[in-house]
């Protein structure tokens, strides 16, 4: 299921799976779960809502801390 939140409506800081950037409160967004629909609250995804139109076309975004290496050794 996918619903749109416009600007006004969101009060909380959310992070976006697809770019693992922050959606700040205010900000017009995308939120996605399950359409089953079994689920709670913590099923829900916030996403900015040009990263959920391309959420196909990439891959998997990898959540590093700011102190790890970009790429592994080879």
């Amino acid at each position: 299921m996918v619903r749109s939140i416009f600007g006004g409506a969101a009060t909380k800081t959310y992070k976006c799976p697809g770019c693992m950037q922050e959606i700040r409160p205010g900000v017009a967004h995308i939120v996605a779960w399950p359409a089953d629909d079994r689920g709670d609250e913590s099923d829900r995804r916030h996403w900015h809502t040009g990263c959920w139109r391309a959420r196909d076309r990439r891959g998997p975004t990898v959540e590093r801390s700011r102190n790890a290496p970009r790429y592994g050794r080879g």
